[in-house]
């Protein structure tokens, strides 16, 4: 580990000092380390990693974006987000306790399990708001930006005929921003959103209330905070813990709110 920090150290020495400059040559390894690198040298255009289609006009709508982790704000506010759902084991639970405590959340849904139950979530998504989660749950930062926007509008279309809602924000599986995701994302006109804090089931294992206490005294002003309705097993820990933790962020003075609704209430930061 040593002798590797070292040598990166003495590399980025010598091309400060221009001396890696016209292809200069360090050795066997240093050559082929170049090598390595040239022959993966990324496209300017086209590809997952590039956000631009070419050389033509980009239609990408206003040709803004933004992506959010979490919000600022002097409110005591989180917004409680699901991924990965709807599906037939969980969600009707998740959604009975959100009713039970009348907590609003925001749940980012595959298109093809919206297809497949659809009556999981019809009529009972009043108090909520729904976000695009890719079609299938593949990840969406392998592949180009026209192929990223045809999933992203299958599953928006998808959403819109189940639930008659069109969802304004997308969170791209496995959190992976690749270029072609912000491409695809600007020109549906989404908002990209991430989290800032997230379940931990796998330190609780059948310790329901335990996972509860941890995340509620991990929840600040403003947090996003990501969980599952969909998944293995262990995941169950988090939502059997769900009235324990929203009774928790109440006795802590939280109020939940949609994703939306918490960016709505975000403070400017002083200029400077």
């Amino acid at each position: 580990m040593g002798d590797g920090v070292g040598r990166w150290e003495r590399r980025a020495v010598l091309r400060r000092a221009g001396l890696l400059a016209g292809g200069a040559v360090l050795g066997a390894g240093a050559a082929a380390e170049s090598t390595w690198i040239a022959d993966r040298k990324l496209p300017i255009t086209g590809g997952p990693a590039s956000a631009t289609l070419g050389a033509d006009r980009q239609q990408v709508g206003a040709g803004e974006l933004s992506v959010v982790w979490a919000v600022r704000t002097g409110q005591r506010l989180v917004a409680l987000t699901f991924d990965d759902g709807p599906g037939p084991q969980w969600t009707p639970m998740v959604l009975d306790t959100l009713d039970r405590y009348a907590v609003p959340a925001t749940f980012f849904l595959v298109g093809e399990r919206v297809r497949r139950h659809a009556g999981i979530v019809r009529g009972r998504l009043g108090r909520h708001e729904v976000g695009n989660h890719s079609w299938a749950h593949h990840d969406l930062a392998r592949r180009d930006a026209t192929e990223v926007h045809d999933d992203l509008r299958r599953t928006h279309e998808a959403i819109v005929e189940a639930v008659g809602v069109a969802p304004r924000l997308l969170r791209p599986p496995y959190g992976h921003l690749g270029g072609s995701v912000l491409h695809a994302a600007a020109r549906l006109d989404y908002r990209l959103v991430l989290w800032s804090l997230q379940m931990v089931e796998g330190q609780f294992p059948h310790d329901p209330a335990g996972h509860a206490r941890r995340i509620v005294a991990g929840v600040q002003p403003g947090t996003i905070l990501l969980a599952h309705d969909v998944g293995p097993a262990n995941r169950l820990v988090a939502l059997r813990g769900l009235s324990a933790m929203i009774t928790g962020l109440q006795d802590r003075g939280f109020t939940f709110v949609t994703v939306s609704d918490l960016l709505r209430q975000a403070t400017v930061p002083p200029a400077g």
